[in-house]
C-alpha cells in the first residue's frame, strides 16, 4: 500500500519557512509520540539548520509511556531539547516555555549582556499535518489564535502569534515531503490522519493498523472489542470479527467491513484503543540496515 501525499502548497510551506528562519531564535518540532520516526519530515532538518530544537513528543498520552521515556533520551542523544504533551487537553504544554528558555540559555545570557532584557523569544512551530501544531500553540497562548481542525492540511499560511512578552510563535503550515521512502511511513501518517483519508482504502488501511497493535499491544485489541485473538489471524480477520461483535452487519449476515475500518480508525486516532507506540527506537537501526535486495545487488 504505497501511499504517497504532497499538495502543492507544501512546496511554498518550505520556502515560506526557509524565508523566516532569520526571525527565529528556536525551533519547536511536534512529532506524534505513537510515531516518532514517520511523523518527523527527514527535510526540517536541511531546513533548520543549526537552529536551537525542542521536540515536542504530542499526543504522549496516547502512546506507551515507558516509551515516551526512551525515545524522549533518544531525542536528547541527538542534541535536541525535549518535553511530551497532550495539547488537546494541554497536559505538558506548560513545559514548553521552560524548555525553551532553557534551550536558549546562553543566547539569553548574551542579550541580557547587551542590555536586550525584555527581547521576546521567537519560537517556529514546525510538524507534519495534523500532528496537533496549531492546538498545541492555542493551549500555550490560552485562547484559540491558531486554526485548527482534525484533518490535514487545515493550516495553509503563517500565523504568528504572541503569547507574552517574552514569547511570540509562528505557526506553520503542516509539511510532508516529496516521496516516502519507506513504504510504511505512508501506512504510519495515514494510521493518524496526517494523509488525506480520501486518497486511501480504508479497510486495508485498517488492515494494517489492526496487525501492527496485535504485534504491539494486543491486549488494546481484545479490551476495546472483546475478541479472542491468535497470532494466525489476519487484519481482516480481526477486522470481521470486531465488526461482528459491534453488529456491523449487511444483507445476507456479513460484515460492514468499510464501517468497522473507519469505526476503527476514529477510535485509534481519538485514542480509544489505548496507550499504543507503533514504532520504537530499535525500528531506527532495522530502517537504517540495506534491505536483503540491495545486499544481493552488492554481491
Amino acid at each position: 500500500m504505497n501511499i504517497q501525499w504532497y499538495p502543492g502548497h507544501m512546496t511554498k510551506t518550505r520556502r515560506m519557512i526557509e524565508s523566516n528562519l532569520k526571525l527565529i531564535d528556536v525551533v519547536a518540532e511536534v512529532i506524534d509520540a505513537r510515531i516518532p520516526i514517520s511523523s518527523r519530515n527527514p527535510d526540517i532538518d536541511d531546513l533548520v539548520g543549526e537552529k536551537p530544537r525542542v521536540v515536542v513528543l504530542n499526543r504522549a498520552d496516547q502512546a506507551d509511556p515507558e516509551e515516551n521515556k526512551r525515545w524522549a533520551e533518544y531525542f536528547r542523544s541527538c542534541g535536541f531539547f525535549v518535553m511530551e504533551s497532550d495539547a488537546k487537553s494541554g497536559t505538558g504544554v506548560n513545559q514548553f516555555t521552560v524548555t525553551v528558555q532553557h534551550a536558549l540559555k546562553e543566547k539569553i545570557a548574551k542579550w541580557r549582556e547587551k542590555g536586550q532584557i525584555g527581547r521576546p523569544i521567537r519560537a517556529m512551530v514546525v510538524g507534519v499535518p495534523n500532528v496537533g501544531k496549531s492546538t498545541f500553540i492555542n493551549k500555550i497562548a490560552k485562547r484559540k489564535s491558531a486554526k485548527t481542525q482534525d484533518r490535514p492540511g487545515v493550516t495553509r499560511g503563517k500565523q504568528w502569534v504572541t503569547v507574552s512578552q517574552g514569547l511570540e510563535l509562528l505557526d506553520t503550515p503542516g509539511i510532508l515531503w516529496p516521496k516516502f521512502e519507506d513504504e510504511k511511513t505512508g501506512l504510519y501518517l495515514a494510521f493518524t490522519g496526517a494523509v488525506r483519508d480520501a486518497i486511501i482504502d480504508t479497510e486495508t488501511l485498517a488492515c494494517h493498523l489492526l496487525e501492527l497493535i496485535r504485534e504491539r499491544n494486543p491486549g488494546a485489541l481484545v479490551e476495546r472489542y472483546k475478541i479472542s485473538l491468535s497470532k494466525e489471524m489476519t487484519g481482516w480477520e480481526i477486522l470481521e470479527a470486531a465488526g461482528k461483535k459491534r453488529g456491523f452487519l449487511i444483507s445476507g449476515g456479513e460484515v460492514d467491513l468499510d464501517c468497522m475500518a473507519s469505526i476503527l480508525l476514529d477510535e485509534f486516532r481519538g485514542g480509544k484503543l489505548g496507550r499504543v507506540t507503533l514504532e520504537l527506537p530499535e525500528d531506527l537501526e532495522r530502517k537504517a540496515e540495506p534491505n536483503e535486495d540491495a545486499r544481493s545487488m552488492g554481491d
